[in-house]
């Protein structure tokens, strides 16, 4: 399965830097010797971003080199500026994009510096609601170890977007659950080799059932073992937690993308929701509400204590 270039974030981006693929920015020729601007490189995270509606850009920013292997930039905020590429037609967006570190690594320590990625690992992210689709770019502005830098990265912004989005409604699928009878892995990729599914609770559910019985339901589609991000298995972990904190009347559902990765064969449910022709992207984190309409989505981070303050509200 091809995934678009902004998809890949966090370490696996810091792989990808290590051959070169990543476009890096021009920084200031004067940094200490210490601080080598051209093993930064800035990645935007986010996808499936369009036109009209608010919308929250994520961004990864690392470096990488022989010496000291790859880093990334966490906690902290950084000045974020969206605009369109080359001077094009639109309203740039800016403002201070705070960071988002994924579940379970270590909390934002109010400062910019980088880290080993086994310690903290997550985006900045900067909300916004663009106005003209084309190619726009994402500039970043920060201090590291006393010297400023500047990077740089475009992306695509859609007329329309590709994936379902707030307030469109919701598919009536038919997700695999623990009564499916199916290869435990197709349900969640953590369980091979005869390993148990490891949050039985949070493939109970369909998300048909869950719309005809008129319950708030959050769906997260994620593969934990196979991710190029390293997020999901944080995310379907923060899931979980959600699901115990959040109203008991709601629906709680993780959806494994692959059926067979060595085959690239995903499951029915996974492609009806995040994969499109040339590309797809995970984790996504989809908000139903009562009526069966989407209410929210993040991706491919988010933050829980956000999550779970909507979904109390769409829960009525």
């Amino acid at each position: 399965m091809r995934r678009s270039t902004a998809a890949r974030t966090a370490v696996a981006i810091a792989a990808v830097l290590l051959t070169g693929a990543c476009s890096r920015s021009s920084s200031p020729t004067s940094a200490p010797a210490s601080v080598d601007p051209s093993t930064f490189a800035l990645e935007v995270g986010s996808t499936d971003l369009y036109v009209g509606h608010p919308l929250r850009v994520q961004v990864g920013i690392f470096q990488s080199s022989q010496q000291g292997g790859v880093q990334l930039l966490t906690s902290g905020t950084v000045q974020m500026r969206l605009a369109p590429y080359g001077g094009g037609a639109g309203t740039p967006i800016e403002g201070s994009a705070h960071y988002l570190g994924a579940p379970g690594t270590q909390a934002d320590t109010g400062t910019p510096h980088l880290s080993d990625p086994g310690t903290a690992r997550g985006v900045y992210e900067l909300d916004g609601t663009f106005d003209r689709s084309g190619v726009w770019q994402a500039t970043a502005a920060f201090t590291v170890d006393g010297t400023p830098l500047s990077l740089s990265a475009v992306f695509p912004v859609l007329a329309k977007p590709k994936l379902p989005a707030p307030g469109e409604p919701a598919f009536h699928t038919k997700n695999l659950t623990m009564a499916s009878g199916v290869d435990p892995a197709w349900i969640d990729s953590r369980a091979q080799d005869g390993a148990a599914v490891p949050d039985p609770e949070l493939h109970r559910d369909t998300i048909a059932g869950a719309i005809a019985a008129h319950r708030a339901t959050l769906v997260l589609f994620a593969t934990p073992v196979y991710c190029q991000s390293q997020f999901c298995g944080p995310s379907v972990d923060a899931l979980a937690q959600i699901a115990k904190a959040g109203p008991k009347d709601a629906d709680y559902i993780h959806i494994e993308i692959y059926k067979d990765f060595a085959t690239q064969t995903v499951n029915d449910a996974a492609r009806q929701w995040v994969i499109r022709p040339q590309t797809a992207s995970d984790p996504w984190l989809f908000l139903i509400g009562r009526n069966g309409r989407i209410a929210d989505r993040w991706g491919p981070l988010f933050d829980p204590a956000q999550v779970l303050s909507e979904l109390r509200t769409v829960a009525g």
